[in-house]
C-alpha cells in the first residue's frame, strides 16, 4: 500500500530539518512571470502603498480578497512549498506591518489550506551595496569602527523586533535577503565579515528561531570564501549557490551538505540568455547532485524575474516534476 504523499509544507520541513521528503520541492525569493504565465497580476497597481488608504472599506476589503485569491491560485499552480510574501499590497516600514498584508498572510493561508509555508523578507545586516556605497563603507571601517558596529547593532536589533511581529502575523520562514558577494566573492574580506557582518546574522537568525521561524540565508554571487562562516550562523538553509559566480552545487553538497540545506544553482543566466540544453542540462544537474539524501529545495540562482522566457522557466517545472520523486539509492545516500 502507498504511502500518503506529503504536503508541500511537509516536504518543505522535510528538507529545511536535513530530512528527506517524499519529493523534492521547489520555492523561489519571488515571482514576477504570473502575466506572462497565468495572465495574472500579483502586484496590482490599485494597492500599492500610496493608493490602497483611499480606498472605502468597502472596496479595500474586496480588493483584498481578490488579490488573496489571485495569490493563492499563481502558488498552487507552480505548487511552491513556500510562498513568497511579498505581493503587492501592504508593506513593511521598520517593525510596522501594515494591516492589508496581515490580511494577506491570513487570507493567503486560508485559500491554500495551510498546505504550504509563508516566506518574507528578514535580513537586516550590512548588503554589498551599503548605504553611501562600497568605497565609502571602506573609509567607515577604517576611520570609525565604533560606529560601524553600532549600526550594525541597531540594524540587528530593528530586523530582530519586525521578525517577532512578522512570526505573530503568520511568516513561518524568514527568507534573509542581504547580498554579501559578486561574481569575484565577498565585498569584505573574510575577517572583515566576521567582525561587522557575521556576529549580526547570527543572532538575527537565533531570534527568528525562537520566534518559531525556519532561516533561509540568501546571497547571490561568490559565497565560497565566507561559506564557512555562514553555516556558522546556524541558517536551516542556504539559497543561491550562484553558477554564474563559479558555485558549484555538487561541491557545496559535500562541503556543508551535511549541516545546511541548500536550496537553488539553476543558473538564471542560461534561463535568460541561453540554449534550451543548457538550461535542462543546468537543472538537471542540481537535482542529480544536490537531491540525495535529502536536504535540497529545487528553484533558481535567483528568482524568475521578468526578462526570462516563460517557456524556459517552464522547461526547469518540467525537469524537476521529472526527477523530483526520491529513489531507494537517493534515500540511502
Amino acid at each position: 500500500m502507498n504511502a500518503i504523499p506529503m504536503t508541500p509544507k511537509e516536504r518543505a520541513i522535510a528538507a529545511l530539518t536535513l530530512q528527506i521528503p517524499d519529493q523534492v520541492p521547489t520555492f523561489e525569493l519571488g515571482f514576477t512571470l504570473a502575466p506572462e504565465m497565468f495572465g495574472l497580476n500579483l502586484y496590482p497597481a490599485d494597492l500599492q502603498r500610496d493608493v490602497i488608504g483611499n480606498l472605502s472599506a468597502a472596496d479595500k476589503d474586496r480588493r483584498l480578497n481578490e488579490v488573496a485569491e489571485v495569490i493563492a491560485k499563481v502558488f498552487e499552480k507552480l505548487d511552491y512549498c513556500i510562498i513568497p510574501g511579498h505581493f503587492g499590497a501592504g508593506y513593511v516600514d521598520g517593525t510596522f506591518i501594515s494591516p492589508e498584508r496581515k490580511f494577506l498572510f491570513k487570507k493567503v493561508r486560508e485559500l491554500t489550506g495551510g498546505r504550504r509555508l509563508l516566506g518574507y523578507t528578514a535580513d537586516g545586516t550590512f548588503t554589498i551595496s551599503p548605504r553611501g556605497g562600497t568605497q565609502a563603507f571602506a573609509y567607515r571601517i577604517a576611520n570609525d569602527p565604533e560606529g560601524l558596529h553600532a549600526e550594525a547593532k541597531q540594524r540587528m536589533e530593528i530586523a530582530i523586533e519586525r521578525n517577532k511581529y512578522l512570526a505573530e502575523a503568520g511568516v513561518d520562514v524568514a527568507l534573509l535577503c542581504s547580498d554579501y558577494c559578486d561574481n569575484s566573492g565577498p565585498f569584505l574580506s573574510p575577517d572583515m565579515f566576521t567582525e561587522f557582518i557575521q556576529p549580526y546574522l547570527a543572532q538575527i537568525i537565533e531570534e527568528c528561531k525562537k520566534s518559531g521561524m525556519y532561516t533561509i540565508k540568501h546571497s547571490d554571487g561568490n559565497i565560497m570564501p565566507i561559506l564557512d562562516q555562514l553555516v556558522a550562523c546556524k541558517p536551516h538553509a542556504l539559497h543561491s549557490l550562484d553558477p554564474a559566480a563559479g558555485v558549484d552545487i555538487k561541491e557545496v553538497k559535500a562541503l556543508v551538505g551535511h549541516k545546511v540545506a541548500l536550496c537553488g544553482n539553476v543558473n538564471c543566466t542560461a534561463l535568460q540568455t541561453g540554449t534550451d540544453e543548457e538550461v535542462i542540462a543546468s537543472a538537471e544537474y542540481c537535482l542529480t547532485h544536490a537531491k540525495p539524501g535529502g536536504g535540497y529545495i529545487f528553484s533558481t540562482s535567483n528568482l524568475p524575474f521578468r526578462g526570462i522566457p516563460p517557456h524556459r522557466y517552464h522547461m526547469i517545472l518540467d525537469v524537476w516534476k521529472r526527477m523530483r520523486d526520491y529513489t531507494q539509492d537517493e534515500v540511502k545516500a
